[in-house]
């Protein structure tokens, strides 16, 4: 038995390095975005829907990325609350 696409795709390490959140423009891939917060991806769309976390931007027409800085400045707010 074969796990599901989307099962693989969260259980996987970033593709992407965590030191791209000391770069304030960075845009980050989902999976960065997931490791960093502790989130799932469903509950990160979900809050962006509902306007609690920073909406991605679109870099491309399958391509969507956070800004690093947004996201660090997400989480030093939580602490902070």
């Amino acid at each position: 038995m074969q796990p599901d696409a989307v099962s693989i795709r969260h259980n996987r390490a970033p593709a992407q390095s965590l030191q791209a959140l000391h770069i304030p423009e960075a845009l980050l891939k989902i999976q960065t975005v997931i490791a960093v917060t502790g989130l799932s991806e469903s509950t990160i769309r979900r809050k962006v829907a509902e306007g609690k976390f920073p909406a991605p931007v679109k870099d491309g027409t399958r391509c969507t990325r956070w800004v690093a800085g947004n996201v660090t400045n997400w989480l030093r707010a939580k602490v902070t609350a």
